[in-house]
């Protein structure tokens, strides 16, 4: 599982880790290695670019209209998110 080590994301209680599972703590300032900020950068350049919101409804509604487009459908997800250096055959 990949931390991203934002201030927002830190535990208040000790977090309790499964063995079948690893944590991957990215370092800080380094957008580029979160899959996630990639999935981001697609949406602010394909689906919210050009808009002009005038208040925090608009802007809400078309930050969550952009979100549900991409996220009912795995593969562009995928596809942004996927870089071969950093997968892992098992």
């Amino acid at each position: 599982m990949v931390c991203d080590g934002a201030g927002w994301h830190q535990p208040g209680e000790p977090l309790i880790v499964p063995d079948n599972i690893t944590l991957l703590r990215l370092p800080p300032n380094a957008p580029e290695l979160n899959p996630m900020e990639n999935v981001w950068d697609y949406l602010r350049g394909d689906k919210l670019s050009g808009l002009v919101c005038h208040t925090y409804e608009t802007m809400r509604d078309a930050s969550k209209e952009a979100w549900n487009f991409i996220a009912n459908d795995a593969a562009p997800i995928a596809s942004i998110g996927t870089r071969d250096w950093a997968c892992v055959d098992l």
